[in-house]
């Protein structure tokens, strides 16, 4: 084949390699273009490790009434709210059989001290006088031990408050028959209140009196309550694999006395963490995006939240990372990126989801946010997420083991 010939060939295969590569690239264009990516930014703040726990409100001092006597109520105070004095009468019990009981003592009381007074004007007279006198002032000496009994009883009877403070709540109806399971009056002083809480047994080695806690209740679900562990029971609760813990609320928290609460105690903080999307870490590691190539980088997980994790490792702040990580991708792949996430902190407590923790099966509750503001709310989700999560890897442990 001549030179013409062979460069004429040679164009008409050029201009068809262009023609279908043109074509292809109409066709299929993702197959010519980076992959596409997803990024976050890893961001400075603060992080902090919680146990969670539930609570209830209560006053520091309070005493609960309750009738050593099965019997009717006659009497009965309306006093809730109202203040009262140690041993002020708050009710009262039927008494109408032990009154009657009294009156028979007294009469045969009146009896042995009217022989006495005459023994006592003869026991000089003779032995047996003197014997007999004895015999009077024993059989005296009992009767009024036995009417001191039947007083007693008859006083048993009269509910008084144990001691001073208000009437935080009163139970029953003049009319019912009570006995000694019944509590017919809470009395204490209203203020100061605390929170007991029962934290598992697991756990509790990580609180220490002085530690903050934030709790939440449905009643104040938008707000942060504070509190600060006071003191921890010595023995624990071997059935519920509990022990109790002592919070003291501020003076002006708005919790009311018998309100339950969720508790969680904040037993680790980093002021400032490196902070990404959960989802940005693989096999302990994170994808870097630089220049629009991607770069594996070795990490370490410190505290974990629900959406965001911190990490430890060669990762400064503002940089970006894929999220979520793709295994597909080698280091040094050209991407491209379709979204980066705003440089600030996730907002919280929306940015606090349930994640499951792969060990152990009872992992502490962990917040991670990225601004002092953020962190109350951020903590207490956070904390309630991590409950959630033992409870279900408790199921799927049960469910493994009897499968």
């Amino acid at each position: 084949m001549s030179s013409r010939g062979l460069v004429w060939s040679g164009s008409v295969l050029a201009v068809l390699a262009v023609a279908a590569v043109g074509g292809a690239y109409w066709k299929y264009p993702d197959f010519f273009q980076p992959p596409t990516v997803t990024t976050g930014v890893a961001v400075l703040g603060p992080v902090s490790e919680a146990v969670y726990g539930t609570g209830t409100v209560e006053p520091e001092r309070w005493a609960k009434v309750v009738p050593l006597q099965r019997r009717r109520l006659v009497e009965l105070c309306r006093c809730e709210g109202q203040a009262v004095k140690a041993g002020q009468v708050l009710g009262r019990q039927d008494d109408a059989e032990e009154v009657s009981a009294l009156h028979e003592l007294e009469i045969n009381n009146d009896q042995l001290a009217r022989d006495l007074d005459r023994a006592s004007r003869d026991r000089d007279k003779s032995e047996a006088q003197k014997t007999e006198y004895e015999q009077r002032s024993t059989q005296f000496e009992q009767s009024k031990s036995r009417m001191s009994a039947q007083k007693a009883r008859i006083d048993s009877l009269v509910l008084r408050a144990p001691l001073d403070g208000m009437v935080l709540r009163r139970d029953g109806e003049v009319g019912e028959i009570v006995g000694p399971t019944e509590v017919l009056f809470w009395v204490g002083p209203p203020t100061p209140m605390q929170v007991v809480a029962e934290i598992n047994e697991e756990e509790i080695t990580r609180i220490a009196a002085g530690q903050k806690a934030f709790l939440r209740s449905e009643a104040f679900s938008a707000q942060a309550l504070r509190a600060t562990v006071s003191q921890i029971t010595p023995k624990g609760d071997p059935t519920r694999k509990t022990f109790r813990v002592y919070l003291r609320l501020p003076p002006d928290t708005p919790l009311r006395i018998g309100m339950t609460v969720e508790v969680n105690i904040i037993y680790r903080e980093k002021t400032a963490a490196v902070v990404v999307p959960a989802e940005a870490v693989a096999s302990n590691a994170v994808q870097v995006v630089s220049s629009g190539k991607i770069q594996r980088v070795p990490v370490t997980v410190g505290v974990r939240g629900s959406r965001n994790v911190e990490i430890i490792g060669d990762v400064s702040k503002d940089t970006t990372v894929l999220s979520p990580a793709r295994a597909d991708l080698a280091d040094g792949t050209r991407v491209r990126v379709e979204n980066v996430a705003a440089k600030s902190a996730p907002a919280a407590p929306a940015d606090i989801a349930p994640v499951p923790s792969p060990a152990p099966d009872r992992a502490p509750a962990a917040a991670v946010v990225a601004s002092a503001g953020d962190a109350d709310d951020a903590v207490i989700s956070a904390a309630i997420s991590a409950h959630v999560d033992s409870v279900v890897n408790d199921a799927r442990r049960n469910v493994g083991k009897y499968r």
